[in-house]
């Protein structure tokens, strides 16, 4: 298995583009935001991937980040969601945007992607809702794992799609140790993803504090 590539960017398509790992040229897939987050052409980039096998077909697919790639991993398992039209969401939300709007059960911003109908986005909601809050918290490791990483010196340079979010770069973390706190205070996964990715959206810079208040408010009974 082919987890990830680091090498030269020799050209771009489309929708692929061609890694040079030591004079052997890697096809990859990619997102439209991965696309547009990778280098110039000659400059070397890295990729986490995930190869597609079979019978009369070998694919290789690229994510700027483990987030990115988790999701793919997931939006594939639904039926009807092949890689491209995971790619297509993963390009019209970004990694963060898909978190939010499973937690959220927004079925109308899967279907903004090319090729994804509303029956078939309400299928990502339903069979994905419950992943979310694990997502979402992976999100905050990779973020806590990078900042422990360039404080020990190691110089970081990461592949990292653009968002859509509003979202400030401790959000991951902050958002990771809020869903821990609601869970440990009681709440289910699902209630506590949809909450946090609410009051993220309308609080994109709120640390962890001020991100669990917002989320108990919305998770209190109403009336």
């Amino acid at each position: 298995m082919i987890g990830k590539l680091t090498g030269v960017l020799e050209y771009r398509a489309a929708d692929h583009v061609l890694i040079d790992v030591r004079g052997v040229g890697y096809v990859v897939y990619v997102s439209t935001r991965t696309m547009a987050a990778l280098p110039q052409v000659g400059q070397t980039t890295s990729l986490y991937t995930d190869l597609l096998v079979r019978e009369d077909l070998m694919q290789l697919f690229g994510f700027g980040s483990l987030v990115e790639k988790e999701w793919h991993r997931l939006l594939t398992g639904v039926q009807g969601i092949g890689p491209k039209a995971s790619l297509a969401i993963l390009g019209a939300l970004g990694p963060d945007g898909v978190s939010r709007a499973i937690a959220l059960g927004d079925w109308s911003a899967i279907a903004k992607a090319k090729g994804v109908g509303p029956k078939t986005a309400q299928k990502v909601i339903l069979e994905l809702k419950d992943k979310a809050p694990s997502v979402m918290a992976m999100a905050g490791t990779a973020t806590l794992g990078a900042a422990m990483a360039a404080a020990d010196g190691e110089v970081i340079e990461p592949v990292t799609p653009m968002k859509v979010s509003k979202a400030s770069p401790n959000a991951g973390m902050a958002q990771s140790e809020a869903l821990s706190a609601l869970a440990n205070l009681g709440y289910g996964p699902g209630d506590a993803a949809g909450a946090v990715a609410e009051a993220l959206d309308a609080m994109p810079d709120a640390d962890t504090p001020a991100l669990i208040r917002a989320a108990l408010k919305l998770l209190a009974p109403k009336g």
